[in-house]
């Protein structure tokens, strides 16, 4: 089964073609960072209008580069949620144009979904196993069953780690997209910064926050710059980046023991630091607890991770969407 994915949830307009939910044909991301950059953050309508501009090229490439003729495929995927309206809406009235011209099914697809399904790209992950999500929008720890049930187990109450990363970035000085600046900074620096951090004992909730953190990188700056003192930004960025992954590390452990499951999966942006695959590869070894992760190109968002969750959507006996598909901001974890 041949399946072209469209995502557009945020600043990357992606298509790509997907087979079997595991090979991927071809994949094109078209990234909007150079423009987002001069703002420090992504600014929702002027990302819409890139995506307008952009999708109609961006599809036609993916066609191209998989080898296949449009009329050969046989169903279109496009992410409906989660994500900037606009920009989600630019997508699916796409994919919806295209799957009435083709006479193809047309699929929606959660990008909580996809992320979690980058994990079985060139990959032998399948279920039942535990999943750290951890992106820009969402913080979350989940119980794969099945490819298509999961069980939410604990998420963030106020910000989510991929936003806490883009925020110190900010005040630290760094350029957007803040991931990537804060772990080459983090490189020259030491972790000498105790920073807060939740514990987690027998049943207690699992329950992440970046918040408080965040804050306490703000109050330390900002008191280092009205005493006239030179800021340490590399040791802060490395305090930082250690203590934000070492509450994703323990909440996941935690959760493993917990529920006794032995494979472990960490998907979205944050799942690129690579801090956190150290520690979670620390981990695996001393435990012989299986852990997986998505090649970076399928960390952050992009096209082929929605073809591979739209198959085994498919795969489960979902009904196509009609043309009345709508967007939504927000989805269900």
């Amino acid at each position: 089964m041949r399946i072209l994915a469209i995502e557009s949830s945020c600043d990357e307009t992606a298509a790509a073609v997907v087979e079997d939910g595991r090979r991927v044909l071809s994949n094109v991301v078209a990234s909007q960072i150079e423009i987002h950059r001069r703002f420090g953050g992504v600014v929702p309508e002027i990302a819409s209008r890139n995506h307008t501009l952009a999708i109609d090229n961006v599809v036609a490439r993916a066609a191209e580069e998989s080898g296949c003729a449009l009329r050969d495929i046989d169903a279109v995927a496009v992410t409906y949620g989660a994500g900037l309206l606009g920009a989600l809406l630019v997508g699916v009235n796409y994919a919806k144009g295209l799957a009435y011209s083709l006479k193809k099914p047309l699929y929606a697809v959660s990008h909580i979904k996809g992320h979690l399904a980058a994990n079985y790209i060139d990959s032998d992950l399948e279920p039942p196993y535990l999943c750290l999500l951890a992106s820009g929008g969402h913080t979350a720890l989940l119980r794969v069953s099945d490819y298509e049930r999961t069980v939410l187990l604990g998420q963030s109450g106020d910000d989510a780690a991929g936003e806490a990363f883009d925020k110190v970035a900010r005040v630290l000085g760094l350029p957007y997209p803040g991931g990537l600046e804060i772990q080459r900074l983090a490189r020259e620096g030491s972790p000498v910064y105790k920073m807060p951090l939740p514990v987690f004992k027998g049943n207690d909730e699992i329950r992440f926050s970046y918040s408080g953190l965040k804050t306490f990188v703000i109050n330390l700056v900002h008191g280092m710059e009205q005493r006239g003192e030179v800021i340490p930004r590399a040791d802060i960025a490395s305090s930082f980046q250690e203590c934000a992954v070492e509450q994703l590390f323990r909440a996941a452990e935690h959760a493993a023991e917990r529920t006794g499951l032995t494979k472990v999966a960490v998907a979205g942006g944050v799942s690129a630091n690579e801090r956190l695959r150290a520690r979670f590869d620390e981990w695996g070894r001393a435990t012989g607890r299986e852990i997986y992760y998505p090649k970076l190109k399928y960390c952050t968002d992009n096209a082929a991770m929605i073809g591979a969750a739209a198959y085994y959507l498919i795969r489960s006996g979902a009904r196509p969407s009609g043309l009345d598909l709508d967007a939504k901001a927000t989805v269900p974890l």
